[in-house]
């Protein structure tokens, strides 16, 4: 009996805690797992990366023009039944452009069909174009105004449908007074020069309300 005490008392018995292990022990335990993951997390990304989808760039988009006049029946209708529509299924395959028809003057000015009022409101959407150039944005905004057209450019007529479609009316003020006002002139002149080009092939169109062009 003392015999087997002593022999079990001189055989190694395994602990509990592990021995130490050797550096290189260590890092084919713990490190090289890590490692192995941090590659496969790497991979998936670089994968997700190459076939997320990317919006087209400008140049593969395909020209779409209306030209219009703010305080106008046939422009409110045009936007509802036509253009509003057309640009839900299509505005990411397009890039849309919006211009106004009017008159160039010898001052630099430019004249509206239904006078300083309506160049006042070209004014306000075409900043509203600059300010947001995304046409989810600022069609919204001018189908808002252009629902009660004969109201335009009638500040609180402004700030509600700024408020509606989240536009900061400030930034749009800024935009039409900026230079004393030039500013906004210059954006209405380069549109309806816009819409004089546009005439040249596509036909007389000064004195129509409102013109879509395809190109």
């Amino acid at each position: 009996m003392d015999e087997k005490r002593s022999l079990s008392q001189a055989l190694p018995t395994k602990s509990r805690h592990p021995a130490s292990m050797s550096p290189f022990s260590l890092i084919r335990r713990y490190l090289l797992p890590l490692l192995a993951v941090f590659l496969l997390l790497h991979g998936l990304y670089s994968v997700s990366n190459r076939y997320s989808f990317v919006q087209p760039s400008a140049a593969h988009l395909v020209p779409l023009e209306a030209h219009i006049i703010s305080k106008c029946p046939d422009t409110r209708d045009a936007l509802r039944e036509l253009i509003l529509p057309v640009m839900q299924r299509v505005y990411d395959k397009v890039d849309f452009k919006l211009n106004y028809i009017g008159t160039p003057t010898a001052d630099d000015g430019v004249d509206c069909k239904h006078g300083p009022s309506e160049c006042m409101g070209n004014i306000i959407e075409l900043c509203a174009r600059e300010v947001y150039p995304d046409p989810k944005i600022n069609l919204g905004f001018i189908m808002c105004l252009t629902r009660d057209y004969s109201h335009i450019p009638n500040r609180a007529l402004v700030e509600d449908c700024a408020l509606e479609h989240a536009i900061d009316i400030k930034a749009i003020n800024e935009c039409a007074t900026k230079d004393d006002g030039a500013h906004g002139m210059d954006l209405l002149r380069a549109s309806v020069e816009r819409t004089a080009e546009a005439s040249t092939t596509c036909g007389r169109i000064s004195q129509e309300p409102c013109r879509i062009v395809l190109n």
